[in-house]
């Protein structure tokens, strides 16, 4: 039950993170459809789950080296295979946007967490 809860859990925070991303990121979008927001939600969330650990463990030379500056990349690297799987709902124009969403995600991520474990206490 703990596990459902913390995926759900996951999918609230990472629509919201994608959502407000899409709004503050010009050249960062995602069709604005609850269809296509529900479906990119749910595979970015899959994503992190699955390969964001992987790359996590491959390169932790170079985030124990810029002492966690590479999760940006590894976060960037989750919105470049997403944007590849749905590239149809999400589109990201250049590095910039794709560096400046990934800031906002990791933001809202950090922020979201931090205060349910304030308001769960």
């Amino acid at each position: 039950m703990k596990l459902l809860a913390k995926l759900i859990f996951s999918l609230a925070i990472n629509g919201i993170a994608l959502w407000i991303a899409a709004h503050a990121v010009q050249g960062f979008s995602i069709v604005s459809t609850v269809r296509a927001y529900l479906i990119v939600t749910a595979i970015f969330t899959a994503i992190e789950l699955v390969a964001r650990p992987i790359l996590k463990l491959v390169l932790a030379p170079i985030i124990i080296v810029t002492l966690g500056l590479g999760l940006i990349v590894i976060d960037a690297i989750v919105l470049e295979i997403l944007a590849h799987i749905v590239g149809q709902y999400v589109f990201i124009a250049g590095l910039y946007p794709l560096v400046y969403a990934t800031l906002i995600i990791g933001v809202v991520h950090v922020v979201l967490s931090v205060s349910s474990k304030y308001l769960h206490d």
